[in-house]
């Protein structure tokens, strides 16, 4: 029985041995990224401005063409949407069509703003409005119901209908920058409450040139046969004037990221500024971004 025990306490112990001579496998590592399947797709979810939207939809499908396994979402919401986007990371890249606000510097620091391109707004009337050219002081206080009548500016005796865009639009708030300006005391000078109030371009366009006697204002980019562009002291809405500085309402359209712009993401922004990128932008009506 002892030599049993013996023999069995041998046994136990070259196993034990055996077991420590294996070589020890090294520990995996949690920081340490997963390869990515073969053939998986990068995604890139862009969310914000509704004018900056159309064109992003269009450099992103032409982009996907030429640059394999990524995939590009392009939503919308307004340029509002596209600064709390790109600050709570739920878009990678978030649209907007305006500068960021001191308010929003404020309170996201870390967003940074890629300018991808320049555009115009225009103001624009119903084809029966006889008016051509308005100043910049006639258009605001069109806006601020100052100046309610056609006939106040050599036109028909009719009331001037005011179709504008709603409030936390990028639009709206690079209008209200450029054209409305602020009084000598600081305080902005409003819009009309009676103006028609439209969630986008593509509805203001429709508005004003469905309404007799309307008044608005919208991206050049959406500028077609169906209303009339009027000029502002006296230089007329085009991609030229408004790219050379002569036309005077003119505003960045930005890409904003949580930081600058890295990964895929900076491979779709450089590709955007590119010649390629550029290209696309100019043929779609808006103003290159250098």
């Amino acid at each position: 029985m002892r030599r049993f025990t013996f023999f069995a306490i041998l046994i136990i112990a070259a196993m034990i041995l055996g077991a420590c001579a294996q070589p020890a496998k090294a520990p995996t590592q949690a920081s340490e990224p997963a390869t990515a399947p073969a053939g998986a797709k990068t995604s890139i979810s862009i969310a914000g401005s509704t004018t900056v939207q159309p064109l992003a939809e269009k450099l992103a499908g032409e982009y996907m063409k030429t640059t394999q396994n990524v995939m590009i979402d392009v939503k919308g919401g307004g340029s509002g949407v596209g600064v709390k986007s790109a600050a709570d990371g739920t878009a990678m890249i978030g649209m907007a069509s305006r500068k960021l606000s001191d308010e929003e510097k404020t309170a996201h620091p870390d967003l940074v703003a890629t300018v991808i391109a320049r555009d115009g707004i225009a103001l624009i009337v119903n084809p029966d409005v006889s008016i051509e050219n308005l100043t910049l002081d006639q258009a605001r206080d069109i806006f601020m119901g100052k100046i309610t009548n056609w006939k106040e500016l050599g036109g028909d005796d009719e009331f001037i209908i005011l179709v504008s865009r709603e409030e936390g639009s990028g639009t709206r708030t690079a209008f209200q920058e450029m054209v409305m300006k602020k009084d000598k005391d600081g305080n902005e000078n409003l819009i009309a409450d009676t103006a028609i109030l439209q969630s986008s371009n593509g509805a203001i366009l429709t508005t004003v040139s469905s309404t007799p006697y309307s008044m608005g204002y919208l991206s050049m980019g959406y500028l077609d046969a169906t209303v009339k562009a009027l000029k502002i002291n006296d230089v007329a809405a085009t991609e030229k004037n408004a790219a050379d500085g002569t036309y005077p309402v003119v505003r960045p359209l930005n890409f904003l990221t949580k930081g600058e712009p890295a990964g895929s993401a900076k491979a779709f922004v450089d590709w955007i500024l590119s010649d390629a990128g550029q290209t696309i932008v100019k043929a779609d009506g808006y103003i290159a971004a250098k």
